[in-house]
């Protein structure tokens, strides 16, 4: 199924995506940034034709952002339309303002909701970037798959949706939560599963200069940087390469290009001149000895 949508992955990941969607556990995965987390949601999403509905965490997400909040321009424009035809009852205006046609529904909500083509996959994406107190109620409204609005009782969930957050372990996420879910850490691939990747991703890229870029790739993760490129970084990269018709790897496309794959000045600054020509001569005799 994965493969279908042409995201490319070992036996025990899909294992594990497998298992997630039969026991309906919700599925933890981490690992560095741009190798995949979050694309599997989105694969899941597609391969099962259902809706997919992303949570993007960040500090100081709380509760009323990530679950539902009212629309008060709207209760306001309500309230002064009551007052200008008369009034009317106050209890029963009251009433009216805390329904469904003023709730902002946010994508914890939205997740628990009835949604056409079955229940949906959620990504809580970037799990360590909140805190403590909001990973606390996470994990009570994924155990019962349910959350309360004061003003309307509980909303439970008809079906619990495919739940699948990410963390890029910024900062350790609590134990609880973790046993909650169904774990796995996505690693860096190796060079023939990233070949794979690439070959599904940009085919566009001839098989020479793919091989090249991976085998740069690789070799450049081992190197002492800030932020070793990812998956998507080869991606990109490629792409970039194949954009100025580049037939294969030389020093000066690698400088020019830099950009693509190192997000960071000092990471960038440690490869020009000498430094990019001593990797890809590296990369290209590892080509060789395959």
């Amino acid at each position: 199924m994965l493969a279908d949508q042409n995201y490319v992955c070992g036996r025990a990941l899909a294992t594990v995506v497998f298992l997630s969607m039969k026991l309906g556990r919700p599925l933890f995965l981490e690992g560095e940034a741009g190798v995949g987390k979050t694309e599997i949601a989105k694969a899941m999403a597609a391969g099962l034709g259902r809706r997919l509905i992303r949570l993007q965490c960040y500090e100081g997400l709380d509760a009323a952002s990530a679950v539902y909040e009212w629309n008060f321009p709207a209760q306001m424009v309500a309230i002064r339309t009551a007052e200008a035809v008369g009034g009317g009852d106050r209890e029963a205006l009251t009433e009216e303002l805390f329904t469904d046609e003023f709730l902002i529904r946010r994508p914890l909500l939205e997740a628990m909701s009835p949604q056409p083509g079955g229940a949906p996959v959620l990504l809580i994406d970037e799990l360590d970037r909140t805190d403590e107190p909001f990973e606390a109620f996470l994990l009570e409204a994924l155990s019962d798959f349910q959350v309360t609005i004061p003003e309307m009782g509980t909303v439970r969930a008809p079906e619990p949706p495919l739940v699948v957050l990410t963390s890029n372990r910024t900062r350790e996420v609590h134990d609880a939560l973790k046993r909650r879910c169904l774990y796995h850490w996505v690693d860096y691939p190796d060079f023939t599963r990233e070949m794979e990747i690439l070959t599904a991703r940009a085919p566009e890229a001839t098989e020479t200069l793919s091989r090249e870029v991976v085998a740069f790739v690789q070799k450049l993760r081992t190197e002492d940087l800030f932020k070793k490129p990812g998956v998507a970084e080869t991606i990109d990269w490629a792409k970039c390469l194949v954009a100025l018709d580049a037939v294969e790897l030389s020093p000066q496309v690698i400088s020019d290009t830099l950009g693509a794959i190192l997000k960071y000045q000092d990471d960038i600054a440690k490869l020009q001149g000498s430094e990019a020509q001593r990797i890809l001569t590296e990369a290209k005799s590892t080509l060789e000895a395959v």
